[in-house]
C-alpha cells in the first residue's frame, strides 16, 4: 500500500466517526483532539486506547483550518441534491477549497477534519471530483459507490438481513445475501419488464460516476473540459437509444417524450430504498401525478412550471435563429461544429452556460420538478425522489421520457445544420467488403445474452456493523463475448482509419423496416477505434471486450482491498481506470428468445481527417478505456468528427434506408440477438487490457 491509499478510507462506512477503525486492513487515524467533534473531543485520551488499529496513520494539524461555514449550512442528517443550486453550490465551495490544498499531507489534514463535519453525501461527492483531478490523486482507484453507499442500489430489505449475518455469522462462513430481481413491481405493470436495465447497479454506477468526471458546478477548470456541452448530449442520447432497443426487445413501444409539463404522467414508480440518513424513505410517484410549481424554503428553491416552459421556448428560438444571446446580451452563432456544444452546456445548465439568467436550468430544474412531484411545496416535510440523484435517477421510467425531450431539442438544431454528404461520408480507395460476428458454440452472426450473478460488497457501507466481509447477490443481464471480422479492401497508401461500430434495431413497433430518418436516432454505439490500413487486403479482429464504450465488469464490482495489482504492472492499467464508462455486460440489448432482428452498422472513415493533433492538455497520465462516453482524462474528444458521426445528423435528400445511406466505406449486416432465458454461472476473467491506440 502506497502512502496516498490512505485518503482511501475516508471512503469507508462514511457515516461512522474518523477514529473508529477503517478497512480489512484495521486502519486508524491518529486524529488531532482538535479535530474531533465536539461529542468526542472530551473522550479524546480513551478513543485512543480503545480504538487501537493494526496500522496507525498519522495526521498532521493544520495551521489553519479554510473557512467551511457554507458547506457546513447543511446539515449532515439532511439529503443531499447535486440537482439542488444552492446544495450544488455547497459542494463546489468544497471541491474548490480541496482542490486549494497545497500538498497531498494539508489535503489529506483536512479531509480528516472535514469527514465528521460535513453531508456525508455531500463529503464523498466533493472528495470523489477532487481525487480524480488532483495530479497527486488521480492515479488512485475508488472504492466503488455502490460499495459506499449500498443503499443507493438495492432493496432496503438486504440491510437488515446483512447486519444480522454479520453480527451473528464469522467472516468466513458468511453466504451472500440475495436480491429479488421483482422487488420494485411486477409485469402487472409493463414497464416493470424492463427494470433490469433501469435498475442495473453497474448502469446507475456510470451516470453517478460520469457526473463526477464531468461536474456542472465547482472551479472552472475541473468543469471546462473539452466538448464537455456535447458529451453532455451525446451520452444522454446513447442511454436513450439503449432503452429503446431493451423496450423493443421487451415488446414495448418506443419511450414517449415527456413533451406536456401540464398533463398527469401515467408511470409510477416505488423505489423500495431507504435512505441511511434522517431514516427517509425515497418517495414514490402513485400513477398520474402531475407537475406543480416547486416552493421549498428549505433547499432555497422556488420557481414556476411556466420558467420551465420559457427556459424551453427561448432555446428553440435560438436554435431556429442560428444564434444565442449571451451574458453580455450578445449574439453568439450557432455553428455546425460548436453549436451542439454551446446547447449542450445552456441545456444542462453548467456554469459554462452562456447565459443561465437568460436561458436557465432547463435540465437540473426538470428533474428538481420530477423528484418533488410527491411534495412540491414541502408541506409533508417530504425527501426528493429518485429524480433528484444522478445516482438514482435512471431507476425511474419517467426519466427517459424526460431525457427523450431533451434529446428532441438537441435533434431540432441537429436538423438545422448541413446533411452529410456522400463526399464528408466517403474514404477515397477504401471499401469494406463483408463483416461477420462469431462465437464459440453460437451460430455466425448471432449474439447470445443470458442472466448472470454477481456479487457486491456491503461492508463498506454497513456503518456501527462487525468487520467483515458482507456481500449482496444481483441478478443482472450478460452476454456471451464475441468477435467481429471485418474484411477491408485498401486500394491507396499505407494510412490510418478509423473503425465505428454501432446497433441498431431492424423493425419498428408494428414489424416494419425502419426509415432511416428514425431509426439513425436509434444506433447505439458498440466500439471506435484507429488501425493502419496496409495496401491491399486487410483481415482486421476486434474482441467485443475491448469496447471504447466500456468498462470491465470486474473492474466495477472488485474490492479494492484484495487483490490489487502491483502499481508498475499491465493490470494496473485495466484496475486504475478512473471509473468512468457503460459496464460491459450491458453492451447489447437484451434481445427476445425467437432471435432479435437487429443491423449491426460498420464504417471506416479517413484517420487524417478524424485524428486530434496535440490531443494531451497538461502532460498528466490520461484514462481512456471508455473514451466514446467519457472522453479521455487530461486530453481532448479523441476524435475531431462530431460525436455520434454518421448518424448525428438526418440523412441527405433522397435517402430513405439505411442501404441507401451507404458508401464503399460502410457495411451493414443482419445480426440477431438471442435472450436465453436461464442463468449462466459466472466466468472470472482476468482483468481485460485494452489495445494501445494506434
Amino acid at each position: 500500500m502506497t502512502e496516498k491509499t490512505n485518503i482511501l478510507y475516508l471512503f469507508d462506512r462514511p457515516t461512522e466517526p474518523i477514529f473508529l477503525n477503517k478497512g480489512e486492513g484495521n486502519i486508524s487515524f491518529d486524529v488531532p483532539p482538535e479535530y474531533l467533534t465536539e461529542r468526542y473531543k472530551p473522550l479524546a485520551s480513551d478513543l485512543q486506547t480503545r480504538f487501537p488499529g493494526d496500522v496507525t496513520v498519522p495526521i498532521t494539524k493544520l495551521k489553519s483550518i479554510p473557512d467551511l461555514s457554507y458547506p457546513l449550512e447543511l446539515s449532515r442528517s439532511s439529503s443531499f441534491s447535486l440537482f439542488n443550486p444552492y446544495h450544488s453550490k455547497m459542494a463546489a465551495k468544497l471541491i474548490e477549497i480541496l482542490m486549494a490544498a497545497k500538498t497531498f499531507d494539508e489535503l489529506l489534514s483536512l479531509s480528516v477534519y472535514c469527514r465528521d463535519r460535513i453531508n456525508p453525501y455531500m463529503f464523498i461527492y466533493a472528495l470523489s471530483v477532487v481525487i480524480v483531478h488532483r495530479p497527486d490523486t488521480r492515479h488512485l482507484t475508488l472504492p466503488s459507490h455502490a460499495q459506499i453507499f449500498p443503499n443507493l442500489y438495492m432493496d432496503s430489505s438486504v440491510f437488515s438481513r446483512a447486519r444480522e449475518e454479520s453480527t451473528i455469522v464469522q467472516p468466513g462462513s458468511r453466504i451472500p445475501i440475495e436480491i429479488p430481481s421483482d422487488y420494485t413491481a411486477n409485469n402487472l405493470d409493463p414497464e416493470h419488464k424492463v427494470s433490469y436495465f433501469r435498475e442495473d447497479i453497474g448502469i446507475n454506477l456510470h451516470h453517478w460516476h460520469w457526473h463526477l468526471v464531468y461536474p456542472w458546478d465547482g472551479p472552472l477548470n475541473i468543469v471546462n473540459k473539452d466538448r464537455r456541452g456535447e458529451l453532455f448530449y451525446y451520452m444522454h442520447q446513447q442511454i436513450v437509444a439503449r432503452y429503446n432497443a431493451e423496450r423493443l426487445s421487451n415488446d414495448l413501444n418506443r419511450v414517449k417524450k415527456l413533451n406536456n409539463w401540464r398533463a398527469p404522467i401515467p408511470e409510477a414508480y416505488f423505489p423500495k430504498l431507504d435512505g441511511t440518513l434522517a431514516n427517509r424513505v425515497w418517495p414514490p410517484r402513485p400513477a398520474n401525478s402531475t407537475l406543480s410549481d416547486i416552493n421549498r424554503e428549505i433547499e432555497q428553491m422556488s420557481f414556476d412550471i411556466e420558467d420551465l416552459e420559457r427556459w424551453r421556448d427561448r432555446i428553440f428560438n435560438a436554435i431556429h435563429s442560428g444564434y444565442i444571446i449571451n451574458s453580455a446580451g450578445e449574439q453568439v452563432r450557432l455553428t455546425e461544429t460548436d453549436g451542439i456544444d454551446v446547447l449542450g452546456n445552456i441545456m444542462e445548465s453548467s456554469v459554462l452556460s452562456a447565459n443561465i439568467a437568460y436561458y436557465g436550468s432547463l435540465h437540473n430544474f426538470g428533474h428538481d420538478a420530477l423528484s418533488y412531484i410527491h411534495d412540491p411545496d414541502n408541506r409533508y416535510n417530504e425527501n426528493y425522489s429518485v429524480m433528484g440523484d444522478p445516482t438514482t435517477a435512471m431507476r425511474d421510467p419517467v426519466f427517459y421520457r424526460f431525457h427523450a425531450y431533451i434529446d428532441d431539442i438537441f435533434q431540432e438544431f441537429k436538423a438545422t445544420i448541413p446533411a452529410y454528404s456522400v463526399q464528408n461520408l466517403s474514404f477515397d480507395n477504401v471499401q469494406i467488403d463483408s463483416v461477420e460476428v462469431s462465437a464459440p458454440g453460437i451460430p455466425r452472426n448471432e449474439i447470445a445474452t443470458f442472466w448472470q450473478q454477481s456479487d457486491v460488497e456491503l461492508s463498506r457501507g454497513l456503518d456501527f456493523t462487525p468487520r467483515g466481509s458482507v456481500f449482496a447477490r444481483f441478478t443482472h443481464l450478460q452476454h456471451a463475448p464475441y468477435t467481429y471480422k471485418i474484411i477491408i479492401e485498401n486500394n491507396g497508401n499505407q494510412r490510418m482509419g478509423t473503425i465505428r461500430i454501432f446497433l441498431a434495431p431492424k423493425f419498428d413497433e408494428r414489424g416494419l423496416p425502419f426509415v432511416l430518418r428514425e431509426q439513425r436516432r436509434l444506433f447505439i454505439e458498440l466500439d471506435k477505434y484507429s488501425l493502419s490500413l496496409k495496401r491491399g487486403r486487410n483481415e482486421i479482429t476486434r474482441r467485443c471486450l475491448h469496447s471504447s464504450v466500456t468498462i470491465p465488469h470486474e473492474v466495477t464490482y472488485r474490492n479494492l482491498d484484495k487483490n490489487r495489482p502491483a502499481a508498475s504492472s499491465e493490470a494496473a492499467a485495466s484496475f486504475n481506470f478512473c471509473g468512468c464508462g457503460w459496464p460491459q455486460n450491458m453492451l447489447v440489448p437484451k434481445g427476445n428468445s425467437d432471435g432479435f432482428p437487429c443491423q449491426l452498422f460498420i464504417m471506416i472513415s479517413n484517420g487524417s481527417i478524424d485524428q486530434v493533433e496535440d490531443s494531451s492538455i497538461d502532460g498528466g497520465e490520461t484514462c481512456d478505456n471508455a473514451s466514446s462516453y467519457c472522453g479521455i482524462r487530461n486530453a481532448r474528444f479523441p476524435d475531431t468528427r462530431a460525436m455520434g458521426y454518421p448518424f448525428d445528423r438526418p440523412p441527405r435528400e433522397g435517402v430513405a434506408t439505411l442501404q441507401q445511406f451507404l458508401t464503399p466505406n460502410m457495411v451493414v449486416q443482419d445480426i440477431k440477438i438471442r435472450f436465453s432465458n436461464r442463468f449462466v454461472q459466472k466466468i472470472q476473467h482476468q482483468p481485460v487490457i485494452k489495445p494501445a491506440k494506434s
